[in-house]
């Protein structure tokens, strides 16, 4: 049966890799005592994947992985089972069933969306001019970016990866395009919204948090990636 689970990644935890989220679920899993399914052969693994990488020092609400089990109980039950062996920077919060066709987590992801609040440190007029700068900055027909690699640089325009950023009370709110087809970071589009303003960009200034991973529903809109499965 393949499971999706949603969970958060907050505190602390926002500064561990990758890598080490995969290796803390399947620890987690197993002292969960839940029946995941194991690849064959002479190395056996968890047939676990994840959606979307979260960068490290994002926090998030919105982070999935698909599983395959051999047998399960209930969503609730399978919940309460991994919180129950979890720290609180790290709790699911959902768990559904999904169509046997149904396509891993990874390859269906299209967009996220993030809240940018301002640290404490951050200079009063920087935070100013940089929420006054939002609106102008998303009426350019173009946004600009310098785009580095390991290998070379280049100019891209990252507007059309953009499906929207405005101002919500003290903070400012994105919906990117995120995936296998066109993925744009938020980190990527404060640089350019501090260069709009004129401001020399310093990412310690601000916080990122993702709120939600979408993938496209059958209407043509944007829905959280655990619509695509039921509870049970």
């Amino acid at each position: 049966m393949k499971i999706r689970i949603k969970y958060s990644k907050l505190g602390n935890l926002r500064f561990i890799g990758h890598l080490d989220v995969m290796r803390y679920f399947q620890k987690e899993i197993r002292r969960a005592g839940l029946d995941v399914s194991y690849s064959k052969g002479y190395s056996p693994h968890q047939i676990i994947s994840f959606a979307a990488p979260l960068a490290m020092g994002i926090t998030s609400d919105g982070e999935y992985f698909d599983g395959e089990f051999e047998s399960v109980t209930s969503s609730k039950e399978m919940i309460d089972a991994l919180n129950s062996v979890s720290v609180d920077e790290m709790r699911v919060s959902e768990c559904v069933l999904l169509p046997d066709d149904a396509k891993n987590s990874m390859s269906v992801v299209s967009a996220s969306d993030y809240v940018i609040t301002f640290e404490d440190k951050t200079p009063a007029d920087e935070i100013q001019i940089i929420r006054d700068s939002v609106a102008g900055f998303m009426m350019q027909n173009e946004i600009v970016i310098l785009k580095k690699t390991k290998k070379s640089e280049r100019e891209e325009n990252i507007k059309p990866g953009i499906m929207a950023c405005e101002l919500r009370d003290d903070s400012i709110y994105m919906l990117l395009f995120t995936g296998s087809e066109y993925n744009l970071k938020p980190e990527l589009v404060m640089q350019a919204l501090y260069a709009y303003a004129g401001i020399e960009h310093n990412p310690f200034h601000y916080h990122i948090h993702r709120l939600e991973t979408y993938m496209n529903g059958p209407d043509g809109q944007v829905m959280p990636l655990y619509k695509a499965g039921r509870s049970f």
